[in-house]
C-alpha cells in the first residue's frame, strides 16, 4: 500500500478552441478555467475538491514572457488568483512559473516533491495559450477585453534566464526556427546521410506523428500527411530553416489549455476520490545542457537528457522497454531524434513517439504543450491499468529538460527523488569548445542552416571551428543568393573557408561575423 504522503495525479482536463470568430473566442483565462473545471470534474470528487485546493500554479503565458514585450491587451497581473477566482477556490499559494517548454513537467516534479515533503496537500496546475485569437485580432485591428488585475502578486518560481547570449542574439539564434535546424544538420552528419536521404527520413519520422494527430479530437491539425508531402519543398510547404519545411515546424499559433490536479494519497482518501482516478509519478528528473547553444559539447547529443532519463527510470525501478506510451518533446525533428537517442530508443521502435500528435500537428501550445501530453497520458494509463508511460519536456534550444514516468500501478515505499543540483553540477562541468566571438582566419563548418522567409532564402547561419585553435565561432555567410542555394544542395558540413570578425554598424553596434566558404 502506498504511503499517505505519496504524490498522485487525480484529474486532468484540456480544451482546444478552433473555428471561432475573434469576438466570440474565449480568452486565455477563459480557456484555462474551462480546462481546470474539466480537470476537477475528472477526479469525480465534486465541489469539495475546489475547496481543498491550497495551491494554484499557472504556467507562464508565452505572450507574458520577458522577450514578448508588452501587448495592447491580455495582461493578467496575477494569473493564479484570477484563475482561482474563476473557480471559486481560495488557495493559500499562488504560483507563476518562468518561461520554457519544460515547465509543465518541471512543475509536476516540483509539486510532487512538495506533496511528499508535506508542503502542500492539493494543487491545481494549469496553463493556456490564446495566440491564435490574439494574432487574428491584431491582424484585423480589433481590440479584445482580455486581462485582469485581481490584486496581489504571485510567487514567481523557476529561473527566468534568456536562452541566448548577446553574440548569439546578434546572429539571429534567438528564434527556434533558426537554431533547431543547426542540430538537424549535425545529426545528419553524424549519421552519414546525404541531404536528400535525410530529408525523406525526417518525413518518415513525422508522418507517424500526423497519424496520431489525425485521431486526436484536440489536435490543431488532425490531418495525416505522407513522408513525401512533409519532406518536399512546395509553394505550400516552403523551407523555414533548412532542412525544415513548414510541416516540420512546431505551430505556436493555437488556442489551447490544459490542467491537472495533484495531491497526496492521504488527501485523496480523505476526499473519497476513486482509486481508478489515481496516477502515480514513479520517477522524475530535471536537467540542463550547457546553457548557450554556442558552448554545447556537440549538436547531435544531449548529456542532460541522457542523465535525467537514467535518473528518472532508476527512481521508478523501470526501463525504457517497460514503457507502453511515449511522448517525446517534438517541437522539431532534431529534438525527437536526440531525445530518442539519449533514452535508448531506436527510431524504428514500433511504439509511437507521441500520444498527442506532437507540437507541429497537435499544436505547440507555447510553454504549456507538455501539460496536454500529461493529461493525455492520464487518459491512456487509466484506460489500461498497470501500463506505464513517459513524458519528456524541453525548453529553449535543447537546453532545459524535464521528464516524468507515470503509471496507475501504486508506488511502493517512500517517494523521494535525487536533488537535481547534484547531477547538474556534473553537466555544467563538461568539457566543451572555447567560443571565439571575434574570429579571424581559416575555419570549417561544424553545422549550418539557411534561414528562409516567405519570399525565399534570407541568410546562411554557420557554426564553425577555427583551423588553428579548434575554437568554435558563429557567423553568417555572404548575402549571395547563389551561395544560399548551393548550401541547400551541396554537402557543407566540414566545408573550409575563412571567417572575419563583425564590423561596427552605423548605429555603433557590432554586426555579424562573416564566414566565406572556399570556392
Amino acid at each position: 500500500m502506498p504511503e499517505a504522503n505519496t504524490p498522485i495525479l487525480v484529474g486532468g482536463g484540456q480544451i482546444t478552441q478552433k473555428g471561432v470568430a475573434v469576438a466570440d473566442a474565449l480568452s486565455p483565462m477563459g480557456l484555462m478555467a474551462e480546462a481546470a473545471r474539466r480537470a476537477l470534474a475528472d477526479s469525480q470528487c465534486g465541489d469539495a475538491l475546489t475547496r481543498a485546493l491550497d495551491t494554484v500554479a499557472v504556467v507562464r503565458f508565452t505572450a507574458d514572457s520577458p522577450e514578448a514585450g508588452r501587448l495592447p491587451f491580455g495582461q493578467y497581473t496575477n494569473a493564479p488568483r484570477t484563475l482561482a477566482n474563476e473557480l471559486g477556490a481560495k488557495p493559500t499559494r499562488e504560483l507563476y512559473t518562468a518561461t520554457g517548454g519544460n515547465t509543465p513537467q518541471w512543475l509536476v516534479n516540483r509539486t510532487a516533491e512538495e506533496i511528499a515533503n508535506g508542503e502542500t496537500d492539493c494543487a491545481l496546475l494549469a496553463g493556456s495559450e490564446g495566440l491564435a485569437t490574439m494574432l487574428s485580432a491584431l491582424n484585423q485591428g480589433e481590440s479584445l477585453t482580455w486581462g485582469d488585475d485581481p490584486g496581489g502578486e504571485p510567487t514567481h518560481i523557476g529561473v527566468e534566464k534568456p536562452g541566448v547570449n548577446e553574440m548569439e542574439r546578434r546572429h539571429a539564434m534567438f528564434f527556434p526556427v533558426n537554431t533547431y535546424p543547426l542540430f538537424e544538420n549535425a545529426i545528419r552528419g553524424q549519421l552519414g546521410r546525404t541531404v536528400a536521404d535525410h530529408q525523406l527520413e525526417l518525413g518518415k519520422l513525422f508522418s507517424k506523428f500526423t497519424r496520431v494527430a489525425a485521431d486526436n479530437p484536440y489536435a490543431w491539425f488532425p490531418t495525416f500527411r505522407s513522408p513525401e508531402e512533409i519532406a518536399t519543398e512546395t509553394q505550400t510547404n516552403r523551407y523555414v530553416g533548412f532542412p525544415y519545411t513548414k510541416y516540420l515546424n512546431s505551430i505556436i499559433r493555437v488556442d489551447q489549455a490544459a490542467a491537472v490536479v495533484m495531491m497526496s494519497v492521504g488527501k485523496a482518501r480523505e476526499l473519497g476520490i476513486p482509486e481508478d482516478r489515481w496516477v502515480y509519478l514513479h520517477g522524475c528528473a530535471d536537467a540542463n545542457d550547457l546553457w548557450y547553444v554556442s558552448e554545447r559539447v556537440n549538436y547531435h547529443s544531449s548529456p542532460a537528457i541522457r542523465t535525467m532519463g537514467r535518473k528518472a527510470l532508476d527512481m521508478a525501478g523501470m526501463s525504457i522497454g517497460d514503457m507502453e506510451y511515449l511522448d517525446l518533446y517534438s517541437c522539431f525533428p532534431s529534438a525527437v531524434q536526440i531525445g530518442a537517442q539519449e533514452l535508448g530508443l531506436s527510431l524504428d521502435d514500433p511504439r509511437p513517439f507521441t500520444i498527442t500528435g506532437g507540437l507541429p500537428y497537435f499544436g505547440g501550445a507555447g510553454n504549456n504543450y507538455v501539460m496536454h501530453s500529461i493529461v493525455t497520458m492520464l487518459d491512456k494509463l487509466r484506460a489500461k491499468p498497470g501500463s506505464k508511460g513517459i513524458c519528456t519536456a524541453n525548453g529553449w534550444f535543447v537546453t532545459k529538460h524535464s521528464i516524468g514516468v507515470y503509471s496507475t500501478q501504486p508506488k511502493e515505499g517512500a517517494w523521494q527523488r535525487e536533488n537535481p543540483a547534484t547531477y547538474q553540477a556534473e553537466l555544467d562541468a563538461l568539457d566543451h569548445p572555447t567560443v571565439d566571438e571575434a574570429p579571424q582566419g581559416n575555419g570549417k563548418i561544424e553545422t549550418y542552416t539557411v534561414v528562409h522567409g516567405r519570399e525565399g532564402a534570407q541568410f546562411g547561419l554557420v557554426i564553425g571551428r577555427k583551423t588553428d585553435s579548434g575554437h568554435r565561432f558563429v557567423a553568417h555567410v555572404p548575402a549571395d543568393p547563389a551561395l544560399l542555394e548551393t548550401m541547400k544542395q551541396k554537402e557543407m558540413l566540414g566545408a573550409p573557408g575563412t571567417v572575419e570578425p563583425a564590423k561596427e554598424g552605423p548605429d555603433g553596434k557590432p554586426g555579424v561575423n562573416i564566414f566565406t566558404p572556399a570556392a
